[in-house]
């Protein structure tokens, strides 16, 4: 009897193995992988997105968010007259060479001082370092 419970265990043990691997093979094929839930949520956002309809734009919109557009003012024009008064002027100018206010025409020109002096103190301290 004792032989007759063992095998009928074994057996029924078996069976519901069978069982499990065959309901797992289903499950397998029908359940969706970690790849095809990535695809539903893909799926559900690109559906909405299809879905989403934007309030259409009105004229009006733009009331008080924006200001509105003047064209400036067109500069003056110079006066032609006075164009022509200013030239003259120009011409009867007295031209003003540089380095030549405190020197007369006669006399020699002034001297121009050297404004770059090297000492020879700051060559050598330069050298030793």
């Amino acid at each position: 009897m004792l032989v007759q419970l063992r095998a009928s265990t074994a057996r029924s043990a078996a069976s519901a193995i069978t069982r499990v691997a065959r309901v797992n093979a289903v499950r397998g094929f029908i359940a969706p992988t970690v790849s095809r839930r990535a695809d539903f949520v893909q799926e559900l956002y690109l559906k909405e997105l299809k879905a989403y309809k934007p309030t259409p734009i009105k004229d009006s919109d733009s009331v008080g968010q924006v200001q509105t557009f003047s064209p400036p003012k067109a500069p003056k024009s110079p006066e032609e007259a006075d164009l022509a008064s200013s030239l003259k002027e120009y011409e009867s100018m007295a031209v003003d060479v540089e380095g030549s206010e405190g020197a007369t025409a006669g006399s020699a020109p002034a001297v121009v001082e050297d404004w770059l002096v090297i000492e020879e103190e700051e060559e050598e301290a330069g050298a030793h370092h």
